[in-house]
């Protein structure tokens, strides 16, 4: 009669509680990205647009944006705060002013998720509510 070991069972598990944990932080991802979409659609698509593409040396663009890409923390401040100022988002400058919007730090969380895993935009790290308030003017 064969035996099985503790070591025979550790590796399956190990295997299921992993897929566990990391399909519960897609679905909060997918989540948020919802939320993040509608908080898009009302406050941000005017000047951005629907795809994310801005409008060329007015509004940079969001899709495939290495300033996203390269400046999490300050993008998260422009939402929170607003931004004004010179940037260069894709090579192309930018020079104009936008207000804060007003948003809560989870709306904050949800709207930056939606953008940074949007139209060619990826993130390794989900924006949190404790990011956004962590972050100051």
């Amino acid at each position: 009669m064969k035996t099985f070991g503790i070591k025979s069972f550790i590796t399956p598990l190990a295997l299921f509680l992993f897929g566990s944990v990391v399909h519960a932080q897609e679905s909060v991802l997918a989540e948020s990205m919802m939320r993040g979409s509608e908080i898009y659609a009302d406050f941000c698509v005017s000047c951005h647009l629907e795809n994310g593409e801005g409008i060329q040396s007015t509004f940079p663009p969001l899709a495939n944006s290495d300033y996203l890409a390269q400046n999490r923390e300050a993008s998260i401040r422009g939402v929170k705060y607003g931004q004004q100022g010179k940037m260069t988002v894709n090579g192309i400058s930018y020079n104009n002013i936008m207000p804060s919007m007003g948003l809560e730090d989870e709306e904050i969380a949800d709207v930056m998720n939606y953008i940074m895993n949007s139209w060619g935009n990826t993130s390794k790290k989900m924006v949190t509510v404790d990011e956004v308030a962590a972050i100051e003017k």
